[in-house]
């Protein structure tokens, strides 16, 4: 066992909350960055919010591309540390950033290209589209740096360095929040853009991030260094041993959000009013579940190190700890958002039938917070112990064969309600599923590891 697998040894419990609170704070830096914007362009009016509700979605699933890269390097990265193979896994943190920058080039290159088709597809009326446009453009020129702020977050993941790829977040979210108001409404010297600042203040958040991540993997014992990828036939096979986790985790991870965006489409018939209210409420619920994402972050190292050392036991056992806490700490945040749920609305808008909206969804699909989180803890696992191909079948299906059918369903038979129950029993369905997929796999004898218990 390498003495840089720092977590096969010791509490997993202990493991488990160090690992989850750095990140509890990065990924609420990050989600409230899409609350910031929903408050600060609802200002604007209720059509710039119906714009950002329609690209929510959209640029969600588009990150979550960035996510499958960083959860492939953490895969590999965790697993080779597990094994003793310090070189490999320097080697494969190199690959695997340079890997980032260029899909987030040809990423960026194809939003640009196809933006109004695929938001006239989602039934985006003409008179907002103008609007998705003048955001669209920065952030397309920012996407590739979050991808390498992905990028290196993953290797600094695979490490058990939670606090510093924290940090990323946290910076990224902390520059996006200050600018956002001043861009937005032209504050002071800066220029009012409208809309289209919210946008170039993502575009600068990523920049940013990028080169502090880079700056913190140059300073960690993997040291990013470019000359990793000093051959064409080994590049080429980091990045095949990194897709192979990353690709399905990436779409596992997008067809959440593309789910969303038929929702988003379905409940576009109904009115700018209940997808203004959707989109605003789909961002509080991403907010309230950030403990949950935060341990799906943290779960990977964990199983990933222990697996790859030959520690199934304890793989397992983590897996079992994070659902019990997914299951208690979903219950107890859906109360509040239940019992409060007008007053929530009132934050984001005055308008009765924007609020209204965003009441009946916490109504219907709070109930399935926790099981959302036994769905991306246990995805988690299942790409950390390299079955990602189950975690993307699972969620593909709890998409395509539960949400989007129910969804259509539901609005043609009680409205937006049944879109929002539509999302709620793809929770339920898909977080069950997920969960019993995932301590299946770490107690099948084809899955486990070779590598002898340290």
């Amino acid at each position: 066992m390498s003495s840089d697998a720092k977590l096969t040894q010791g509490s997993i419990a202990g493991h488990l909350i160090r690992q989850t609170l750095p990140m509890i704070l990065g990924i609420s830096c990050i989600i409230g960055v899409g609350l910031v914007d929903a408050y600060f362009i609802g200002k604007l009016g209720p059509d710039p919010l119906a714009a950002v509700s329609f690209l929510f979605p959209v640029i969600t699933a588009l990150s979550s591309l960035g996510v499958g890269v960083m959860v492939g390097i953490n895969s590999v990265i965790s697993r080779t540390l597990g094994a003793g193979d310090v070189e490999k896994a320097r080697e494969r943190a190199a690959q695997g950033i340079v890997f980032a920058f260029v899909v987030g080039l040809l990423i960026s290159a194809l939003l640009l290209v196809f933006s109004d088709a695929l938001f006239t597809a989602m039934n985006a009326s003409g008179d907002l589209r103008p609007l998705i446009w003048e955001y669209v453009v920065p952030f397309a020129m920012g996407f590739p740096f979050l991808l390498v702020a992905m990028g290196a977050n993953g290797v600094l993941r695979g490490q058990g360095d939670a606090i510093r790829s924290s940090a990323i977040l946290v910076l990224s979210a902390f520059i996006n929040a200050i600018l956002d108001p001043l861009l937005i409404f032209g504050i002071g010297p800066f220029p009012e853009l409208g809309i289209a600042g919210a946008g170039y203040a993502v575009m600068v958040a990523y920049i940013v991030s990028a080169a502090m991540g880079l700056w913190f993997v140059t300073t960690s014992d993997l040291r990013f260094d470019p000359k990793q990828c000093r051959t064409i036939a080994s590049t080429l096979e980091g990045m095949r041993e990194i897709g192979r986790v990353g690709a399905p985790a990436a779409l596992a991870n997008a067809v959440n959000p593309a789910g969303l965006a038929v929702l988003t489409a379905i409940l576009a018939t109904h009115g700018d009013s209940v997808v203004a209210g959707f989109g605003a409420a789909s961002r509080l619920q991403a907010f309230a579940v950030v403990p949950l994402l935060a341990m799906s972050s943290s779960i990977g190292p964990i199983v990933g190190q222990n697996w790859g050392a030959g520690r199934a036991d304890r793989a397992r056992a983590t897996l079992r700890l994070s659902g019990l806490v997914c299951v208690a700490y979903g219950v107890a945040v859906a109360v509040p958002l239940v019992v409060f749920r007008q007053q929530i609305g009132a934050i984001f808008t005055d308008e009765p039938a924007v609020i209204d909206s965003i009441a009946r969804y916490l109504l219907i699909a709070s109930g399935g917070f926790f099981a959302y989180g036994l769905l991306v803890v246990s995805n988690g696992a299942m790409n950390a112990i390299d079955v990602s191909g189950r975690a993307l079948a699972v969620s593909a299906g709890r998409v395509l064969l539960v949400m989007v059918p129910l969804g259509w369903l539901g609005s043609r038979m009680v409205g937006p309600d049944g879109v929002f129950g539509a999302e709620l029993a793809a929770n339920l369905i898909g977080g069950c599923l997920a969960f019993w997929l995932a301590w299946r796999a770490m107690g099948d004898p084809k899955s486990a590891p070779v590598t002898a218990p340290a």
